[in-house]
């Protein structure tokens, strides 16, 4: 089907005519059938004076839904061809739910960012001590200060990958080390494997690069090496992007004896394996002893990517690369096209903080497991009604909902003064709806008073008029 007539719009549309305002339910309910798959994508709608006339409503009232719609990214206009439906890109839609800001009433459960542990300030007081033996050059380093360069590989070193410092790229961040990885090795067209669901991030890097995305399923139980195996090999996937430690968001941990199988799956697909360990330091308890997935590496295809952020703070906007020496220096002599260098100081902060690492370890571990159980808790007295395995490291609970899509939920929970992240943002093609992400990394006390809100926009919707703010940041 090319085409909707009004009459077929009006007959499939669900909108209480005594909604206020009416434009803003006659939008919600036709975002509702595109994201049911009632309603396809890329159908052409019917003018707004004809709708208009069949609902028996004011034009006004139909354009002020169509630009609604357009302003979240369900549909697309272009002069003198009329109106077409369309799912919104992550990146760029306003009705993008991850995006926030700080101060503006709302309870932050978009986010599963902590906050700055304990040892920053005293790990900033020693980095700008130590500053000014770095001013006399031009503060420039594209591969990032041989101090912190040193602390990392040593870091992996540890957990049993042997590295040398020339292995190591410093980055602006993961998202940053994800971008340049991707920018500098895959292509228009080329196929690029992901979980699903997966870090929204990651698959907004693979669209602007223009990949062609092929999806391989995970569960809360985690991952199928045969799955995985057969999907690089069918769809001859140029890179596949993976979290093997806690991952973002179900939680998985992937055992070794899986790591080594996917690791051998790559080599026979001559698929390279960009592996985010963003997470990796975050076990909340005992968990099996598992290893780096560059230890089962024989051929240098494990691209590795880490991240001061979920260990320490996320406005320390440091990550790193390891691969081989070869890749990295490619890989800073491709960062002058997105950036030179990262920021010294913060550079200096992270190599300090490496001393004190298994003592952050220990906090985030208590304070962490503290508010995943009263999150956990609270679900399931409020809302027994929703799923979830909680997950013995990490940072968030991936929730199986009853009753209600994730999308429609989190339209009314911001009625009720809480971001979310729905599913469908962690997944292809509004896929995952009946999935929500709710982070643990905010304190007992937030998730304690968001529990009973979450329960109120599940059982009763949007009560009242949105919260005033719609102000809008990214979210990790």
């Amino acid at each position: 089907m090319r085409h909707m007539s009004a009459m077929q719009v009006a007959r499939l549309v669900k909108a209480d005519p005594a909604a206020r305002p009416y434009y803003r339910a006659l939008a919600d309910g036709v975002r509702d059938l595109i994201m049911d798959g009632q309603l396809p994508v890329r159908v052409r709608m019917p003018a707004e004076r004809h709708l208009a006339e069949t609902l028996k409503v004011s034009r006004t009232t139909v354009t002020s839904a169509y630009d609604l719609l357009r302003e979240r990214g369900y549909l697309e206009s272009r002069q003198g061809s009329g109106s077409w439906t369309a799912l919104p890109d992550p990146a760029t839609s306003a009705d993008n739910p991850w995006l926030n800001s700080d101060g503006d009433g709302f309870l932050q459960l978009q986010a599963a960012a902590p906050p700055a542990s304990t040892s920053l300030i005293a790990a900033m007081t020693r980095a700008v001590e130590d500053l000014p033996r770095y001013g006399m050059g031009n503060g420039y380093d594209p591969m990032g200060l041989p101090v912190l360069r040193e602390r990392i590989a040593a870091r992996y070193t540890a957990r049993g990958v042997a590295t040398r410092p020339e292995q190591i790229l410093v980055t602006t961040g993961s998202q940053h080390a994800i971008q340049l990885v991707m920018g500098l090795l895959v292509g228009a067209g080329d196929p690029v494997l992901v979980e699903s669901p997966t870090y929204p991030h990651a698959l907004d890097v693979a669209r602007h690069r223009g990949a062609r995305i092929v999806p391989v399923g995970i569960s809360r139980e985690g991952w199928q090496p045969d799955l995985v195996a057969g999907a690089m090999r069918q769809s001859g996937a140029r890179l596949a992007y993976l979290m093997p430690d806690f991952q973002n968001p179900t939680g998985a941990l992937m055992p070794d004896p899986v790591r080594a199988a996917v690791v051998r799956a790559a080599r026979r697909s001559d698929t390279l394996l960009l592996v985010d360990e963003t997470w990796s330091e975050l076990a909340l308890e005992e968990v099996p002893e598992t290893a780096p997935m560059a230890a089962f590496d024989t051929d240098s295809r494990v691209i590795s990517v880490g991240s001061a952020s979920k260990l320490w703070w996320g406005g320390l906007r440091i990550g790193w690369v390891r691969a081989t020496a070869a890749l990295t220096r490619r890989l800073a002599m491709f960062r002058a096209s997105v950036d030179i260098a990262s920021p010294v100081l913060e550079q200096l902060a992270v190599a300090h903080l490496f001393d004190r690492l298994e003592e952050t370890r220990a906090e985030r571990r208590r304070t962490l497991r503290a508010s995943r159980d009263a999150l956990a808790s609270g679900l399931r007295e409020h809302l027994p009604e929703w799923t979830f395995t909680p997950p013995r490291g990490g940072g968030m609970l991936w929730v199986r909902l009853n009753g209600i899509g994730s999308t429609a939920l989190t339209e009314a929970a911001l009625h009720h003064g809480v971001r979310l992240a729905p599913g469908p943002w962690f997944g292809l093609e509004g896929t995952l709806e009946g999935y929500l992400r709710l982070p643990f990394t905010q304190p007992p006390a937030v998730l304690t008073e968001a529990v009973p809100r979450l329960r109120a926009a599940h059982h009763h919707g949007p009560l009242g008029p949105p919260h005033p703010s719609d102000s809008l940041i990214a979210m990790v």
